[in-house]
């Protein structure tokens, strides 16, 4: 057994490992783009609505 032959079977495994990247691609940058605008839109419609609670209560520390 030479080195040869552990060199290139690291080589074949590390190729085979990358395969799930390129299976991947950029499909878990889009889902984190769409989540991250989920949740501004979800605290942007929370702090309307405590905006608007804040000018109806003038009884407030501002």
């Amino acid at each position: 057994m030479t080195s040869n032959v552990i060199f290139f079977g690291i080589a074949k495994m590390l190729q085979t490992s990358f395969l799930f990247y390129e299976f991947i691609q950029n499909k878990f940058n889009y889902a984190c783009i769409i989540l991250g605008f989920i949740g501004l839109f979800y605290w942007l419609n929370y702090q309307r609505k405590f905006n608007q609670e804040a000018e109806n209560n003038p009884n407030q520390i501002k």
